[in-house]
């Protein structure tokens, strides 16, 4: 159950979990909106007047947001390893195509960003799904279906029934923090955990440290997330 408040100028989105030990406020990088999340004995008066005392927090967490970048002529679009510059032009086709530096594309203006957004998911996904096959062939597993979605807070899930669902985003990182959620979730298939087989696992499918990975995505994540936002 959520409903909304403010805390002090500041938007603010409650959730009463029955499941939450403990008062969480969380800031929600691509509404711009804090997230309070209360365990369901706490009073709603004492978690408001806790989240309070956090608000300067909250507001240094919104400040450092970047930007909304909406994608048009002349966008850089990072491309894994590869900043594309957006090349449009109104006389070519629909179709859309990395080639040279240049993400060509053309058909009209509008609808422009929806259109560079659908080939991005589509490459996203082919990336995805082969270096998913590649992972799991040498963990002896296979997912039972790889997808790509846009979740706020994780780049990746692994679901019991073998099902495997990652952030379309991941096609905008760097190639050696995309790999390294791949091999984690793959590892998962094996160990639906995070205990120590778990990470020796992801190491070895990786063939190095993955922290590096996870210190990139905590620090540049809500960039990605901003990409194409208007």
């Amino acid at each position: 159950m959520s409903s909304e408040r403010a805390l002090g100028d500041l938007p603010l989105t409650i959730r009463v979990s029955p499941t939450a030990r403990r008062l969480r406020l969380k800031v929600d990088t691509r509404t711009r909106t804090v997230l309070l999340t209360i365990p369901r004995r706490v009073s709603r008066r004492s978690a408001l007047a806790w989240a309070a005392g956090h608000r300067d927090w909250a507001e240094r967490a919104l400040a450092a947001i970047p930007v909304a970048a909406p994608i048009g002529p002349g966008t850089v679009v990072p491309l894994a390893d590869e900043d594309l510059v957006l090349d449009w032009d109104p006389s070519r086709s629909r179709r859309i195509e990395a080639r040279d530096g240049r993400l060509v594309a053309g058909g009209p203006l509008d609808g422009l960003q929806a259109r560079v957004l659908r080939w991005l998911k589509a490459r996203a996904l082919a990336v995805l799904e082969a270096e998913t096959r590649e992972f799991g062939t040498k963990a002896g597993v296979m997912a039972s279906k790889v997808g790509v979605g846009d979740p706020v807070s994780r780049w990746g899930s692994c679901a019991s029934s073998g099902t495997i669902r990652y952030s379309w985003r991941l096609i905008l990182a760097p190639a050696f923090v995309r790999r390294a959620t791949v091999a984690h979730e793959v590892a998962h298939l094996v160990h639906m955990n995070h205990g120590p087989a778990f990470h020796a696992l992801v190491a070895e499918l990786l063939g190095s440290d993955p922290r590096s990975a996870r210190l990139w995505l905590r620090r540049e994540g809500a960039r990605l997330h901003r990409f194409g936002a208007r």
